[in-house]
């Protein structure tokens, strides 16, 4: 019941904050049954709590074992140095992906002129980032279009009259890493 209501909240709380922030939906389960505002599911949630039994039987136990013996190998202070340093690398990296789904967003919408809320100050900002040569070469090196959209495939902005635009609609070109089993 734990894994089911905690893995439910997380999931929801997610998929509130990358919209409120990002302004984008990774996901949506608007159209399976006893969906709450197409955040999360029943399915899902029950998903959730079944994998929260598998890691609490299988996988815990052998981390455990793990965590024993790397205590007796490893000094503490040294452990808890590397811990910090991969919750910071964590961090760092959570904000950078944030921060090159929206630089991807505002180069989509300027490139394709979607009209979205606030896009004024996307448009302005574009000018800003994109304006400055060396900073455009290196974003465009690192979070190029064809490495967004094979890493985020479902990435989907709403433009102002509420239309869903999938952005990799908008590069057909790039293929995504997997094989898509169900359309949008």
């Amino acid at each position: 019941m734990a894994g089911f209501l905690i893995g439910s909240v997380t999931e929801y709380l997610f998929s509130f904050l990358i919209e409120a922030i990002l302004h984008t939906q990774w996901w949506s389960y608007e159209n399976y049954i006893l969906n709450v505002n197409g955040r999360i599911c029943l399915l899902y949630s029950f998903f959730w709590g079944i994998l929260t039994i598998f890691l609490v039987k299988k996988v815990n136990p052998f981390i455990d074992k793990i965590m024993r013996q790397i205590k007796q190998k490893v000094p503490a202070n040294i452990l808890k140095t590397i811990i910090l340093c991969i919750i910071v690398f964590l961090a760092l990296d959570c904000i950078a992906t944030c921060f090159a789904q929206q630089l991807f967003i505002i180069r989509m919408v300027k490139e394709n002129n979607i009209p979205v809320e606030k896009q004024e100050e996307m448009l302005e900002s574009y000018d800003r980032i994109y304006g400055n040569p060396t900073l455009s070469n290196w974003i465009m090196t690192f979070w190029g279009d064809e490495k967004m959209i094979r890493t985020f495939p479902n990435m989907k902005i709403e433009d102002k009259n509420n239309n869903i635009i999938y952005l990799d609609s908008l590069l057909p070109e790039i293929q995504a890493y997997y094989y898509k089993v169900f359309d949008k």
